[in-house]
């Protein structure tokens, strides 16, 4: 008897110090610490804590995998007011005296964006902020409470710590930017086109979208020969779950053209996407950009092209970019040498002066290219580009000069027809135009039969004919005047011998 009464005040005295244990945890919160680890943590990215609430005691418990128990939450000195709010107060949180519960079916993302936007425009001092090297980022030795965790990318999400150790995945991601041209509005989009000066250039930049969108603004810069057509713009959100597409209007962006940076890279415009917009954004949604400009006299010939640039510009401070995609549109040159051959110097190919010409990009002279000349009168060869659409000092042909050699610039890729429509005197004028084609890459082919050679300059010869006999020169006349000598040389011959027969 006496051994099971000692046996059961050890059970007894064991019962008392494990409740002892029990209530130390529930009630002791005060000198507790806890950790928050965010997994996923995307490097270069700044995350920052705030403390809402105060967890004053807690006993938590455990069923079907789902914490659960008794949790007395106060509202943080520094947010208290915010708590109270109208705006907070009855909608995401109840009251009873000093403590507050969840609101049953309140939105958590919501009011995370909510505390967010409280924060930042009142200051309120943050309990950490780690800019991640690497994956995951730790915040320790935190009070127990209800926690926000904002990130530069986007807001995360509010959690609390009662556990005490709390481990939660970014869930925003870092938006991209894909950027293609095309020479045709309904044509195939790449990372390179061709135009002539003059033409029309279209753009696509597609901007993929992730959660925590903030502060988005489009960035475009374009090269001095590309004139930018501001109301060619137009956007179209391209919804990913559920499947929709939206065209925006001006109540969700603006274009901006003026009072843009004073430092590199200096843009052509900016796009500013507004916060609502921006916030209704999820995962892989995507938004179509698409806009215009024309190809201009400054126009780079050959080489590396006319480039256009894009970038996007995100985050809480908008100082987050994503890559530079470009694009490039070419424009090329034909170079000409109109000649003949001298047969007096062993038929050497020398200048001809005084051939017209006109170029066409149709075979039935349909489509007439104008020309400005950009050489100046002590230039040896002329250059010619391509003129913009009405531009004064326009013609519609071009003239061979002394050499013979002249330039066209400012030409796309196609099929060109090079007609001699006038002769200098005394030469045959072409019978047909001579085909020119310029690929994608810029190399001049001429047509020869039925194939193309590749040439570095169009040559087109001029013939002429030889003096031809003629039947009312020189060579009758002088027969009749000799005939005529020796009739009149006959008779006085004659006359002569009858005087001295008659003597």
């Amino acid at each position: 008897m006496k051994l099971i009464k000692k046996i059961a005040a050890i059970m007894f005295a064991f019962m008392m110090v494990v409740s002892m244990s029990c209530n130390v945890k529930a009630d002791d919160t005060t000198t507790a610490t806890g950790t928050i680890t965010i997994n996923n943590a995307i490097p270069e990215q700044t995350y920052t804590i705030y403390k809402i609430l105060d967890l004053e005691s807690y006993s938590p418990k455990e069923e079907n995998g789902k914490e659960t128990g008794n949790f007395a939450y106060k509202p943080s000195s520094e947010w208290e007011s915010f708590i109270k709010g109208e705006n907070v107060r009855d909608k995401y949180f109840t009251f009873e005296g000093e403590y507050v519960s969840w609101k049953e079916n309140a939105d958590p993302a919501e009011f995370a964006k909510l505390a967010l936007d409280y924060a930042k425009t009142n200051s309120k001092a943050n309990q950490g902020l780690v800019t991640a090297s690497g994956t995951p980022v730790q915040f320790t030795g935190l009070g127990l409470g209800y926690y926000l965790v904002d990130s530069s990318v986007g807001t995360l999400c509010s959690l609390d710590t009662t556990k005490p150790t709390v481990e939660i995945k970014e869930k925003n991601g870092v938006p991209s930017v894909d950027k293609k041209v095309s020479n045709s509005k309904t044509g195939t989009f790449g990372t390179s086109s061709t135009a002539s000066i003059g033409d029309t250039v279209y753009f696509k930049t597609i901007i993929t979208a992730q959660p925590g969108a903030q502060n988005y603004v489009l960035h475009d810069k374009m090269d001095a020969g590309l004139t930018f057509n501001e109301s060619s713009v137009k956007a179209i959100l391209n919804k990913n779950e559920p499947k929709e597409n939206k065209e925006l209007t001006a109540t969700d962006y603006s274009v901006v053209t003026r009072d843009l940076e004073d430092s590199g890279p200096k843009c052509t415009f900016h796009i500013e996407f507004t916060p609502k917009l921006c916030e209704s954004l999820k995962a892989d949604d995507t938004i179509t950009v698409t806009y215009s400009a024309t190809l201009n006299e400054n126009a780079v010939i050959a080489g590396e092209g006319n480039k256009n640039e894009t970038w996007l510009k995100y985050g809480e401070n908008n100082n987050l970019e994503t890559t530079h995609p470009t694009t490039d549109t070419k424009t090329f040159e034909m170079n000409v040498f109109k000649f003949y051959e001298d047969k007096n110097n062993s038929n050497t190919e020398k200048g001809l002066a005084g051939a017209t010409f006109k170029l066409t990009k149709d075979s039935q002279d349909a489509v007439n290219i104008g020309f400005v000349k950009t050489s100046n009168e002590t230039a040896t060869d002329d250059v010619y580009r391509v003129a913009k659409r009405g531009e004064t000092g326009t013609v519609a042909t071009i003239t061979s000069p002394k050499s013979g050699k002249f330039t066209i610039q400012g030409l796309g890729a196609g099929t060109y027809y090079l007609t001699e429509t006038k002769q200098p005197a005394g030469y045959n004028k072409l019978s047909t135009p001579v085909t020119v084609v310029i690929d994608k890459d810029g190399k001049v082919k001429v047509k020869n039969g039925d194939d193309y050679d590749e040439v570095n300059r169009v040559d087109v010869e001029n013939k002429t004919g030889t003096v031809l006999p003629s039947t009312g020169g020189m060579g009758t006349t002088m027969i009749y005047l000799i005939g005529g000598a020796l009739v009149l040389g006959s008779g006085v011959v004659l006359a002569t011998k009858r005087r001295v027969k008659n003597k």
